[in-house]
């Protein structure tokens, strides 16, 4: 079951391939790779053919959006959920450490999310899918669309920097009370605040710190890369600690703390927390206060 938009070419327009005009067409698909993705899944015909990239708009032809309302995968990833939030378009929940927020593995929250959130009664339901995306071994805060607009309002939030995070780490080494870590990642921009909350004396590591963090953008392991690029490398991160320092079997201490956006649907602001796990509380009992 599918809803279907379209769109009528002006007879005028100069020959261009589909990948190319039809950026914009749709509000659901805003920029160039959501409509590649699109063109990918099958969802858009020309003339009704299905269309490739490769497809060229000459002018005149009907060009037909038409996504899934809502596809239920064949199985499901039973795994219950903490669920701090939920409402007809968009939810969020507490991602436990040690598994895939998405991918190609069946064991992800992706194939887990359909059995722990409620169906959407808007039109433009679909399976509820991710936000965006936390590593494997960080817990917390997860942001989930449940319709296809509120997943495109979602990404331009994301895109315009307009959702404010806050994560919590616990880091190796004497570092500094606060301070601002700009450097590329990859040859892009990145930037990450920082404030050492509390430290503590530890006969193996020397000293462990509670850092809390705010990254301003959004690249692939920012906050393990800038800590470890600033001699302080977050405890448990085996990609980004020194051979001596890697704490196995009790996972990484980065914790996606909390939320902050104004509903995307709602002239309301949402600020959500996560709890903090229990072994950031062992190591600084204060947390449970927060």
């Amino acid at each position: 079951m599918s809803i279907s938009h379209s769109h009528s070419v002006p007879s005028t327009v100069s020959p261009e391939r589909i990948q190319e005009y039809g950026v914009g067409l749709f509000d659901a698909i805003p920029t160039k790779s959501a409509l590649k993705k699109a063109l990918k899944k099958g969802h858009i015909r020309v003339n009704d053919r299905i269309a490739s990239t490769a497809t060229m708009i000459q002018g005149g032809e009907t060009i037909v959006y038409a996504p899934p309302l809502l596809v239920i995968p064949k199985r499901s990833f039973k795994l219950k959920l903490q669920v701090i939030y939920e409402d007809d378009h968009l939810a969020i929940i507490d991602k436990p450490a040690g598994i895939l927020v998405s991918g190609n593995q069946f064991r992800t929250i992706a194939n887990a999310l359909s059995q722990n959130l409620e169906v959407s009664p808007e039109q433009d339901a679909v399976t509820p899918q991710p936000a965006h995306r936390l590593d494997f071994a960080t817990t917390g805060i997860l942001l989930i669309g449940k319709t296809a607009e509120s997943l495109r309002r979602l990404s331009k939030l994301f895109e315009e920097k307009k959702i404010r995070k806050c994560y919590y780490a616990v880091t190796i080494g004497e570092m500094n009370s606060s301070g601002i870590i700009d450097k590329p990642i990859d040859g892009k921009k990145a930037v990450s605040t920082f404030k050492c909350v509390a430290s503590q004396v530890s006969p193996r590591f020397k000293l462990l710190n509670l850092v809390k963090l705010e990254p301003e953008t959004g690249r692939r392991h920012q906050l393990r890369i800038h800590l470890s690029e600033l001699g302080n490398p977050i405890l448990g991160d085996r990609d980004y600690t020194p051979e001596n320092l890697i704490l196995k079997g009790k996972g990484m201490y980065l914790h996606a703390f909390s939320l902050e956006l104004v509903h995307p649907f709602e002239d309301r602001s949402l600020v959500i927390t996560a709890p903090f796990p229990e072994r950031f509380i062992k190591l600084f009992p204060s947390l449970g206060k927060l």
